[in-house]
C-alpha cells in the first residue's frame, strides 16, 4: 500500500541533491589541502542538514565517547543509518565492499573515508589492517558487526571477528568500544510497529530505488540513538566476549526503543 506524497519526495531529493552537489567540492578540497577541521567536521553538519531534510527527528539517548579514537559499535538497518550516525559523530564507517560499486552513493562513502570489507577470507585480513592503520592514526569509526542491515525488529548476531581490530593497543592502552543502538520509533508521531517499520528498514532483497523513494515521500520520522557506556577488550577478557556483551547492549536498546520505554534506556542527552 502506498502512503505519502509525491511531491514531499520530488522536493526532498532535490534538496538532498543540491545540498550534497554545494558541499562536497568543498570537502574534497578541504583533503586535497589537509584541512583537518574541516575534513572532520563538515560530514558531521551536512550529515545533520539532510536528516532534516528528510524529516528526521533524532533523539539521543546516553552520551557519545569522548576518547579519540573510539570503535563504534552499531545495528544497522537501514541507509539512514549512516545521516543518523554521521550526523552524531565524527568519523569514518566500516561498510560492505559492494558498496563501493553503487553509483553516487560510492563517491560520497569514498569521500568520507569509509573502509571496505571484504567477505571473503583471503581479503579480510587487508581490510582489518586498514582499520587498525586508521584507528592507529586518531580516527573514529563506526562499525555494523551484524554485517548486513535487519528489519529493525530485532539485532542479528554480531561477527566476533570484526572486533578483532579491538585488540590495538595505542599508548600500551585499549581501544574504546561504545555500543550504539539505532531505531526508527515513529512516522508523524504515531508508533511504528514491526508491519510499517520495513517503511524504513532495507534488508534482504528488497531493491533500493523504490524502497528510496517510499520513504523520501512519507512525512515526519523519529528515530532513536542510544549511547551505552563505553568498554574495551581488557575488561572483558576476549573479543567473543565484546561482541557478545555490545550485541546484548544493543538488542535491549533496539527492544525498549522500539516497544516505547525509553526510561529504560540511558538519560536522554538531546535531539538532533
Amino acid at each position: 500500500m502506498w502512503i505519502g506524497s509525491p511531491l514531499r519526495g520530488a522536493f526532498r531529493l532535490l534538496s538532498y541533491l543540491l545540498l550534497t552537489l554545494a558541499l562536497l567540492p568543498f570537502h574534497l578540497l578541504a583533503q586535497a589541502l589537509r584541512i583537518t577541521p574541516v575534513v572532520r567536521w563538515l560530514p558531521v553538519v551536512y550529515h545533520r542538514i539532510v536528516c532534516v531534510i528528510l524529516g528526521i527527528r533524532v533523539r539521543v539517548h546516553g552520551r557519545r565517547s569522548t576518547v579519540t579514537p573510539t570503535l563504534y559499535v552499531c545495528n544497522h538497518v537501514s541507509y539512514l543509518d549512516i545521516e543518523l550516525l554521521g550526523g552524531l559523530i565524527p568519523g569514518s564507517f566500516v561498510a560492505k565492499a559492494e558498496v563501493a560499486t553503487w553509483p553516487f552513493f560510492s563517491t560520497l562513502a569514498k569521500a568520507q573515508g569509509t573502509i571496505f570489507v571484504e567477505r571473503r577470507s583471503s581479503k579480510a585480513s587487508t581490510s582489518r589492517d586498514e582499520m587498525l592503520r586508521r584507528l592507529n592514526t586518531g580516527d573514529n569509526l563506526m562499525l555494523f558487526p551484524e554485517g548486513t542491515s535487519s528489519d529493525g525488529t530485532r539485532v542479528l548476531p554480531f561477527r566476533s571477528a570484526l572486533f578483532a581490530v579491538a585488540q590495538l593497543r595505542r599508548d600500551d592502552k585499549p581501544i574504546t568500544v561504545q555500543p550504539v543502538a539505532i531505531s526508527y520509533t515513529r512516522l508523524d508521531g504515531i508508533p511504528l510497529g514491526r508491519y510499517w517499520r520495513p517503511l524504513f528498514a532495507w534488508f534482504g532483497d528488497l531493491d533500493l530505488v523504490p524502497h528510496l523513494w517510499q520513504m523520501v515521500c512519507l512525512g515526519e520520522t523519529e528515530a532513536v540513538v542510544t549511547f551505552f557506556p563505553t568498554i574495551d577488550i581488557d575488561r572483558l577478557g576476549d573479543r567473543k566476549k565484546l561482541a557478545e556483551y555490545c550485541f546484548q547492549q544493543v538488542s535491549f536498546g533496539v527492544q525498549s526503543a522500539n516497544s516505547g520505554r525509553p526510561e529504560l534506556l540511558p538519560p536522554a542527552s538531546g535531539v538532533a
